[in-house]
């Protein structure tokens, strides 16, 4: 049985910085893509950030890109989610999410085999 469970999350303030943390635990490969959802309230589930399972490419969606950074550490099979420049807008609960999704659909939810419960990130002045 594989388990993601997400941490890092929290109550910050604008400008402010986080960094999740997303560890898998279970029968799965040492090397898995990992994508990064988010849903904030009364909204769908959204496009974060993913990184291909060679760790060489990455994706990220225009409303983060240059401000997040998604990394993995397959060795502790852990994925981070580093959060810097946080917004109001930012506010959701954040999903991990693993699999083997190619480059051209590592943006697609479907694309994931295992989720995450997800952590709750809050920016509020």
């Amino acid at each position: 049985q594989v388990q993601l469970v997400e941490s890092g999350g929290g109550l910050v303030q604008p400008g402010e910085s986080l960094r999740l943390s997303c560890t898998v635990s279970g029968r799965t490969a040492n090397r898995f893509g990992m994508g990064w959802f988010r849903q904030a309230p009364g909204k769908e589930r959204e496009f974060v950030a993913a990184i291909h399972y060679t760790g060489s490419g990455t994706a990220y969606s225009d409303s983060v890109k240059g401000r997040f950074t998604i990394s993995k550490d397959n060795g502790k099979k852990t994925g981070y989610l580093q959060m810097n420049g946080l917004k109001l807008e930012d506010t959701a609960v954040y999903y991990c999410a693993i699999g083997s999704p190619i480059l051209s659909n590592m943006r697609t939810s479907a694309a994931y085999n295992y989720w995450g419960q997800g952590t709750q990130v809050t920016v509020s002045s």
